[in-house]
């Protein structure tokens, strides 16, 4: 579901831990996404806030396309930007045990 700037983004901080903690810390930025936009970019990852948005909505837009009235439990699948920061925290839990 990742888009290809974030999904190279996640393959270069599975290998550098130094990398998880700057992405984790464009959540604290007045812009979070922007800010995480702008790291990957700087790094060779290009990816807009628009993408992460797009991407959220297309994935959930072909789930529900087989449901017939059962959106609420997939509210919070279709948020990529979340979904991204899951792995990156996950990555970081793997390497602290």
């Amino acid at each position: 579901m990742l888009s290809d700037g974030l999904f190279e983004l996640l393959e270069k901080a599975k290998k550098d831990s130094n990398l998880r903690k700057k992405i984790l810390e464009t959540k604290k930025a007045e812009d979070p996404e922007l800010a995480l936009c702008e790291l990957a970019t700087e790094l060779g990852c290009a990816v807009t806030v628009g993408e992460i948005y797009q991407q959220g909505q297309r994935y959930l837009s072909d789930m529900l396309d087989g449901c017939l009235g059962v959106s609420e439990p997939f509210k919070k699948w279709g948020d990529t930007y979340e979904q991204f920061f899951a792995s990156i925290e996950g990555l970081e839990n793997k390497k602290m045990k």
